[in-house]
């Protein structure tokens, strides 16, 4: 199984690496990229979105000596993301003792649109998925032996995970019932959970750090705590209970983008599976938690990029499909192996057009669709990254526009290309980018001091589009056309032409 396990490991890291981004990445990713070029553990929003763990392996990463900078960090998502497929591929294949259900099932995780989309640029969410999906092995493992030790490495790999993201709260909640229930039927000793506690505090030890720094240094122990469940401004996201047409009308659309397949029918048949089967029944009423806690928390989240929190749940599913297979093998069908096999490599086919009919048919994608060098079609539907060299492009212009001395005001899209380019790559130092990441030494640009700014030097935006510019400049001051770039003008003296 090993040998399998390498075989399913290495042929999907080909995969990543060959659709994992060259270089510079847009908006999240980005910034990323800037932490990790800035070794910044902690990150500049809040505790909640500091991704400790996830920045220490980036950090790792840019060290070795192959290839750009960007590339080498966008890579740690292609390796975490090979792990985790392979992780799936071993979980299905102990449980249900067969290959061809496991290959499905991880064949169907590793083509689906939002995972392939983070495993190919700077993420978090694949290493925390590779963790996760270990974590089910280890405890699918102890519900068929009850070898504690296996509990042990269930406590350590979600310390890690949690170090990694928040997500992991959710399937520690589900242990935490599990472990008790175990402890209140004398299964483990108080001692075994007093171990397995200290493995999830080792584990989860770089976001613990940074969340007793920030205590000794503010002294305000329910901020930083806050902090740490929503960062600095995601509170009413994350606790929101309200549901309105237009968030289940997205939910439903971005699990059909996730699984353009008939094979997606499965699904249902492995809740069938899931349902009738005897073995390991902790371990199915885990998944079924975990299923349904997933799908909830992903469907009533209002963050604008709410489609990948819905990643957890599309591992689930996964896992679910992988059990569908296995049922639909009793019903002895002619033929239905190869078409499950074909069905499965479908949404290649699907994301490779889908850009191109979207575009034709004009449909909305909710998307800014202003951003030189980037087609958001292609961008937003197609997962891979081969040869993307848009963010880069698009600074390189912009630089080279920009007169001598100018500041930039960019929005958190096309700020960290910018910076990128600028400090990784040494492109035009005199020029000062001012964002939500910022050049060293530049100023401030706000509503008391653009006056000012525009007596001494240049100031460009990067959008005439409200929301992407600063209001107060969009309201006060007329935009000139400059490259890629809107420089920055005062109105004329009323009755001036």
């Amino acid at each position: 199984m090993t040998l399998r396990y390498c075989v399913v490991f290495f042929a999907v890291l080909v995969l990543y690496g060959i659709s994992s981004a060259p270089g510079a990445v847009w908006q999240d990713s980005g910034l990323y990229q800037y932490r990790v070029w800035h070794n910044d553990l902690e990150g500049f929003e809040g505790l909640a979105v500091a991704h400790p763990l996830y920045h220490l392996v980036a950090m790792g990463a840019k060290h070795v000596p192959l290839g750009e900078f960007g590339r080498r960090v966008n890579l740690v998502s292609a390796g975490a993301a090979a792990l985790a497929v392979a992780n799936l591929y071993l979980l299905m294949r102990l449980w249900l003792g067969r290959d061809f259900p496991a290959v499905i099932a991880a064949l169907t995780l590793a083509v689906s649109h939002t995972f392939w989309w983070h495993a190919s640029v700077a993420e978090t969410y694949t290493l925390w998925a590779a963790l996760f999906l270990g974590e089910l092995v280890v405890l699918l493992q102890y519900t068929r032996t009850r070898n504690v030790g296996y509990l042990y490495g269930l406590g350590l790999l979600n310390g890690l995970a949690l170090a990694v993201h928040m997500l992991a709260t959710i399937p520690l909640a589900c242990y935490v019932v599990f472990l008790l229930v175990l402890w209140a039927r004398r299964s483990i000793r108080a001692k075994d959970l007093a171990l397995i506690a200290a493995l999830w505090v080792l584990g989860a030890l770089p976001y613990g750090y940074l969340i007793l720094k920030n205590i000794v240094q503010s002294r305000d122990v329910l901020g930083t705590l806050a902090s740490a469940a929503f960062g600095n401004r995601w509170r009413a996201d994350v606790l929101n209970t309200t549901l309105s047409w237009r968030l289940i009308q997205e939910d439903i659309l971005l699990v059909v983008l996730n699984f353009p397949t008939p094979n997606a029918l499965l699904f249902f048949a492995g809740l069938y599976g899931l349902h009738k089967m005897d073995s390991t029944a902790a371990f199915r009423r885990i998944v079924v938690a975990l299923l349904v806690l997933f799908f909830i928390f992903a469907a009533r989240y209002t963050i604008v990029d709410r489609y990948a929190f819905f990643l957890p749940f599309y591992c689930v599913v996964a896992v679910v499909i992988g059990l569908g297979v296995h049922e639909a093998a009793r019903w002895r069908l002619p033929g239905s192996t190869v078409l499950i096999a074909a069905f499965a490599l479908l949404p290649i086919a699907a994301y490779a057009v889908a850009p191109g009919l979207a575009q034709r048919w004009n449909l909305s994608i909710g998307t800014r669709q202003d951003i030189p060098y980037r087609n958001d079609y292609e961008y937003f539907l197609r997962p891979w990254r081969t040869g993307c060299t848009g963010p880069e492009r698009f600074a390189r212009a912009a630089l080279e526009t920009a007169a001598p001395n100018a500041i930039i005001c960019a929005d958190s899209t096309t700020a960290p290309p910018l910076l990128y380019v600028q400090e990784v790559q040494g492109v035009r130092p005199d020029v000062k980018i001012a964002g939500i990441v910022s050049s060293q030494g530049a100023p401030r640009v706000q509503e008391q001091t653009v006056e000012e700014l525009l007596e001494e030097r240049p100031v460009y935006v990067v959008s005439n589009r409200r929301g992407y510019c600063p209001v107060f400049i969009l309201e006060k001051y007329s935009l000139a056309e400059a490259g890629v770039l809107w420089r920055v003008a005062k109105p004329a003296p009323a009755g001036v032409r």
